[in-house]
Order: C-alpha cells, then structure tokens, then sequence
C-alpha cells in the first residue's frame, strides 16, 4: 500500500478532469489523477468521437447509394467492410488517447496519474484499488468528481438474462446485424439507428412515448421520424415491452404492447438506448458526506460544489443535460472560480447548444417554442422549409426546416435547424444571440452566395 497526499485529487480522466488537472498543477498545485477505464472519459471513448467517426463511414455510404439521384452512377453492389470500419475508429481512437496520455506526462510534474477504482474513505480520504494486492490511500485538501455516467438497464423481465448491447458494446461490433431492435427514441437510439441501417442492417426503434425526442417540440419530432421513417426505420410508439427472451441462436423477442395491440417483435440484436445512470454506487459518497439526489446524481450549487465545500462534481455526474461541451466548460467555471481574479463565475447562467448527429441533423440554441410557452414569454416564431434554400436546390438535400424564435424586442430567444449543417448553423445564431443581435441584421447581412447560411436572409420573413 502507497500513501499519498496532493492538494488536489481529480476522479476521472474526462473532459473536465484532464484539462482541470494541467490548469492546477501549472498553478503550483500538486495533483492527482485517477482513472479506473480508458484515460479520456466517455465522449473519446465511447461517446462522441467514435460514434460520429463511425457515422461519417455510414453517411459515405449512403453518398455512394443515393448517387444516381445526382447522376452518378455506381456500378456494382456497395459492400460495408465492418471490421475496416471499426479499425479506423480505433485507430483514431488509439492516437487521441496517446496523444492525452502524453499531454499528462513528465513535463507536468506536478501531476501524478493513478489507474483504478476510487472510493472515499472519509471527506479528505480516498482509496484507490489499483489491482486485486495493491492499493494507494490519498489524503486531498480538494477532491474533484468527475466519474460520468454508463447506460440504465431498464427493469423489463428477461431483459437482464440476455446477451443485450449497450452502445460500448455496440462500437466494438465487427459484422453488420441482420435486425437491430433498439429501445429508446432519444438522440443515442436515433443516431445508431440510422447508422446501422445505412450499413444495411433492418432497424426497428421501440419507444415507450409517443414521440421521439421528447424534449424537442412536436414539429421537430415529426419530421426527423418521418425522414428516418423513409429512410427504411420502423418505430414502435407507444411501446411497453413486457419481456425479452433471447433463443439459443441469439435471437430476441421483445413482447411488447402497443396502442394497436400486442406485438412480438423479432431481431437478430439488441441494442438498450433508455437513458444514463451516473457514476456514484461505489464511490463511498456516503463516507464522504456528499449528498446524491434520488437517481445517485450528486448535488452541487451554481460553483459545482457540493454541501462539502471541499468536494466538487463536474460533468455528467452531476445531473443535467449531458454533453461534453458543458463538461469542458464545468471545467472553466471550477478553473475561474478557483485560479482568476474577478467576479464568480456559474454553471447555471450559460446557453445550452448541442446537436443530435441524425440526417437531417438537429442543431438547437437557446428556448423551444413549447419552452417559450411554458414560460410564459412573448415570441413570434419563423419556420423556413430547407427547400426554399438556394444551396438545398443544388444540392439536393433538402429535407427539414429552420424554426427561429424572436422575443419582442426583435432579439433571437431560441432556433431549432433541421437539415443540412444543422450544427454549424445554429452555431451562427448562437453568436448573434450571445452579441444581442436583432434578428433585421442577419436578414440583411450580406452572405456569400450559395452557402448554407444565406439562409439566414429568408429564415425571418415569415414571422407570426
């Protein structure tokens, strides 16, 4: 057993972690790392950067497809070579985690990385179980948690006695599976399934709502289902599945009822998309005196402290929309509050961006409609069809619409993109709202023509 002591004891190589601990040490501070998986965290692992690097071979592949709709024409059968597939993943994968491990190293001096599982003994003690023998017991004057989340199994009989896959598993697949089923109709169940059933497989998403993304206004979903709908994706809405079995080929059957009736759906795997679950069942929390809410997220106020003023979460682990930017700026609110002059900074006053990777793709920014009338705040709402876009014209990608809110001092308050570079997009409106705006100067900027964000000129015409 090995002793240690540091100022600073960070759980987790995240993107809050990784960058908390250069910017602490650099400060003098001396800091500990911990990790108990792949250094990274989950967006390089097993979140964002495979999963889109694996979408862009899926989207490639429907280019080669859809082709002669532009004239090209491919002669031959296009063939999905998964295991070349899954090879460039990891091999971007294995140069990003190199290049981490290497940012972490000598020159940091004041960085010490330890890998295995970290659990509280007392406020200031932890325990880190590097092997089965071996164990180091550190003593921190600052504790950062930041361990994530992994996917929830939901409680559905016969589901836990199969050989289901979470999307950790589902990265790794060398084959393309014949059926995926997939339960959940958020934004993992959505992407994956699109991805496998442009790499050929048939998909079938079983949603227990009545909508998919149910955090999205109704106008949104039904048109990014519709689009998946042509696309070749059955959906099950509506769906309770009352148990899953698995036959001795591998087979599932998810009996399931539905608003027309009892179904028996039938797939050769199985992929569990219902939600997250953080990180905390053995960290020894409770030795810590850190206060979890009901679901295990642990609880912090607008600094990311939590009641124990010493200890603080960043990231997925404490609650919240889940997305690797707000992790890193978890990371930025902790590092201004702790190391800068001048005011406080919050991780509550901040916009929310994020994109969900679909074709159409979805960009949102700011209040939803639903949100806006929730809230009870005054808007008029502008929908553009993508179609009416000169660069849709030539591009013959035309599928979706952007919706923009206006508040009444003609100031952007929110915008849903869907269609083509949804993100980039919404990322443009982002800098105009955060600028104050009005929405009259991005309807008569002068914008390059024929870029996607000439858009910008028409989206407002149509205000109500």
């Amino acid at each position: 057993m090995s002793d240690y002591s540091c100022d600073a004891l960070i759980i987790g190589s995240g993107q809050a972690g990784n960058p908390l601990a250069k910017a602490l040490a650099e400060a003098g501070q001396k800091v500990i790392l911990v990790e108990a998986a792949q250094m990274g965290g989950s967006c390089l692992n097993y979140g964002c950067v495979p999963t889109k690097t694996l979408l862009a071979s899926a989207t490639r592949a429907h280019q080669v497809n859809t082709a002669a709709s532009l004239g090209v024409y491919v002669r031959g059968e296009v063939e999905i070579d998964m295991p070349a597939v899954v090879a460039r993943k990891e091999k971007l994968l294995a140069k990003s985690r190199r290049g981490l491990t290497e940012s972490l190293a000598p020159e940091h001096e004041n960085i010490t990385v330890l890998r295995g599982r970290a659990a509280f003994t007392g406020p200031h003690q932890v325990r880190v179980q590097e092997t089965k023998e071996r164990s180091s017991e550190i003593t921190a004057k600052q504790v950062f948690v930041n361990t994530g989340t992994h996917a929830a199994v939901p409680p559905v009989p016969g589901l836990a006695d199969t050989k289901f896959l979470t999307t950790t598993e589902l990265l790794e697949i060398e084959e393309v599976p014949e059926h995926l089923l997939i339960l959940g109709g958020g934004y993992i169940g959505l992407e994956f399934g699109q991805m496998f059933r442009r790499f050929g497989s048939k998909v079938t998403i079983v949603e227990h709502g009545h909508q998919v993304l149910e955090r999205e206004d109704d106008d949104i979903c039904e048109a990014l289902q519709a689009a998946l709908t042509d696309d070749g994706i059955e959906f099950v809405m509506g769906a309770e599945v009352h148990h899953v079995s698995q036959n001795a080929e591998g087979r599932f059957t998810l009996a399931t009822g539905t608003p027309q009736g009892e179904r028996r759906l039938h797939g050769t795997h199985l992929l569990v998309a219902t939600g997250r679950k953080p990180n905390t069942e053995d960290l020894g929390l409770d030795l810590s005196g850190v206060k979890t809410d009901e679901q295990g997220y642990i609880e912090v106020n607008t600094q990311l402290q939590t009641n124990v003023k010493h200890i603080y979460a960043l990231g997925d682990v404490h609650g919240g929309p889940q997305f690797t930017h707000l992790s890193y700026d978890d990371f930025r609110v902790v590092r201004d509050n702790l190391l800068a002059d001048g005011p406080r900074r919050s991780a509550k006053q901040r916009p929310l961006p994020y994109c969900v990777f679909t074709d159409p793709a979805l960009g949102r920014i700011g209040l939803s409609e639903t949100q806006a009338k929730d809230q009870g705040i005054d808007y008029r709402v502008s929908i553009t069809p993508v179609k009416k876009i000169s660069r849709a014209q030539q591009t013959g990608d035309d599928r979706g619409f952007w919706k923009m809110l206006v508040g009444p001092d003609d100031r952007i308050i929110g915008a849903a993109i869907l269609g083509p570079e949804a993100g980039e997009i919404m990322t443009i409106v982002q800098v105009a709202m955060a600028g104050g705006l009005r929405y009259q100067e991005l309807a008569d900027m002068v914008i390059a023509h024929p870029v996607w964000a000439e858009g910008l000129n028409v989206a407002f015409r149509d205000l109500k």
